[in-house]
């Protein structure tokens, strides 16, 4: 960080040694200054590196990124649930990656406006008894569909996550591939990051911690919006 211009000369005494006087002086009072938030970004991107190969491996994903299909956007940096008694999908990938909340936003706390999450990409699904719910503080916003006979029906449908869990089964898996060649679903992650992919994927009792959501299409038979004391 440069220094400012303004400073006196009165400063650069013997008592206040080169106080804003050198790149070295002002590099080293970037700790006092933000320094430390710093150090915690640069930490969550050399994680991203290695969160695919502990979580991913894991395998009980769906969904997937921002940026899968081009959309970018600011997350609001709150988390919300999502539940289904089956998903089915063919085409699908996994991979690390990092989610920014707008500029100021309140819900940044200490983490630089950054989350570490995981990445999934399916390039069509079906979903039985889909549940949604956003917890906003004393009550929750809660969606469901395809509790009937039509089932929930996306295309390039994608979320990012921090956590996931199920019962899953892959077709044809692949696992270690360079997120930037992945070529199952329409999603790629940044070149020398860990990922896999798959022909199909299923998941039972599916349950999801989600940041970000975004579909080509999606299709949500008998939807239900109402606020309720339970998330799903």
């Amino acid at each position: 960080m440069a220094s400012s211009p303004d400073l006196s000369s009165a400063d650069n005494t013997p008592e206040n040694p080169g106080s804003g006087s050198s790149p070295e002086a002002s590099a080293a009072s970037g700790s006092a200054v933000g320094g430390e938030r710093r150090g915690r970004v640069r930490l969550r991107r050399a994680a991203v590196m290695a969160v695919p190969a502990t979580v991913v491996a894991a395998g009980l994903a769906i969904l997937t990124a921002q940026g899968a299909l081009g959309v970018q956007f600011a997350i609001s940096g709150m988390p919300f649930t999502v539940t289904a008694t089956e998903l089915n999908g063919t085409g699908f990938e996994q991979f690390g990656g990092l989610d920014n909340m707008a500029d100021g936003s309140p819900n940044a706390g200490d983490t630089g406006g950054q989350v570490l999450v995981v990445t999934s990409a399916i390039k069509n699904a079906t979903l039985t008894k889909l549940c949604q719910s956003v917890d906003l503080g004393g009550t929750n916003l809660l969606i469901t569909a395809g509790s009937g006979e039509q089932k929930v029906i996306a295309s390039d449908l994608t979320t990012d996550s921090t956590e996931l869990s199920g019962d899953a089964a892959f077709n044809n898996i692949e696992i270690g591939n360079d997120a930037s060649t992945l070529n199952k679903a329409n999603a790629k992650g940044p070149i020398g990051v860990f990922s896999q992919q798959a022909d199909t994927v299923h998941i039972g009792n599916l349950r999801q911690t989600n940041y970000a959501t975004t579909a080509g299409v999606f299709k949500l038979p008998g939807l239900r919006l109402r606020f309720s004391d339970s998330g799903c």
